[in-house]
């Protein structure tokens, strides 16, 4: 008795240590990226901002290359979240039937299995695009990766999860293929889609490498690639004297944790409305064989 009442105290104490430990270098980045260039450098920051300051973060929205490239990511995730989905789910629902009813089955199954293991690398991928007359254009930020073999696997294990009666009783009633997928089998899968949205919102929002690549053109660039630029590169060129004084308030410390925090407001205020679909998606989805 005595062990069974210790355990949700030894539990709550455990759990609670693990959140702490969790949310530390969140909330530590938050305060450095309020805190002034030298309280970062001395390193007196911890939980709470020291000298309070939003420098960091004035010197990063100030320029409109910001917003230009915020502009740029907002369209990449209107198009590319939409047009990865639906060729998820083009991809995964017929890849999900018997091969009784879908004699090519294993051919599709083992050719999108291949490409998860090679790659024909950043060059060929490069001239692609570059031949396509995709450079600087949003296409080059959503074809090369529209269609994740990883979120069409779960997503095809989650559509092999639910009953074949119900896609039996919808074709006796003369239902077609299209119809069964779009308006039975899309539904019943809501929180596998859900999941995979989330992964598709947080993929291309945090994606910085390929703007580099395909772009040619700082405007062009999304957000992420600008805030890297805006780390590696500080452009002093024709800048005022308030401008340089806030230059002088701010530190490299204090511009990745501001740069962080920007960028990782979006997934914070679109994540409490997909978390409730979040746990089932990814199991269901990942066990079913």
């Amino acid at each position: 008795m005595k062990e069974k009442s210790a355990f949700p105290a030894v539990n709550a104490i455990v759990l609670s240590l693990l959140a702490f430990l969790c949310l530390f270098p969140f909330v530590h980045l938050l305060a450095l990226s309020f805190s002034s260039a030298n309280a970062a450098n001395q390193g007196r920051v911890w939980l709470w901002p020291v000298e309070a300051t939003i420098d960091a973060y004035r010197m990063i929205i100030a320029k409109k290359e910001f917003w230009q490239s915020a502009l740029v990511s907002i369209e990449r995730l209107a198009l590319g979240v939409p047009v990865q989905m639906v060729l998820t789910i083009l991809a995964a629902y017929p890849l999900s039937k018997p091969s009784d009813r879908f004699r090519w089955r294993m051919f599709f199954a083992w050719f999108f299995f291949f490409t998860m293991l090679f790659s024909g690398g950043m060059i060929p991928a490069y001239l692609l695009v570059r031949e396509l007359k995709l450079m600087d254009t949003l296409w080059a930020l959503v074809l090369p990766g529209a269609v994740p073999v990883f979120n069409v696997v779960i997503l095809m294990n989650y559509y092999r999860s639910l009953p074949a009666e119900i896609e039996e009783a919808a074709i006796v009633d003369g239902a077609s293929q299209w119809r069964i997928m779009w308006r039975i089998w899309t539904p019943l899968a809501l929180p596998s889609i859900a999941t995979l949205t989330l992964f598709s919102l947080v993929g291309h929002w945090n994606s910085w490498f390929d703007g580099i690549i395909y772009m040619n053109f700082p405007e062009n660039y999304p957000l992420q690639s600008y805030l890297r630029t805006v780390i590696q590169k500080v452009d002093t060129s024709n800048m005022t004297m308030e401008q340089w004084r806030e230059l002088a308030g701010t530190s490299e410390r204090t511009l990745k944790a501001a740069q962080i925090m920007i960028a990782s407001l979006p997934m914070l205020l679109f994540y409490p409305f997909l978390q409730r679909y979040f746990i089932k998606g990814i199991t269901i989805g990942g066990v079913k064989g």
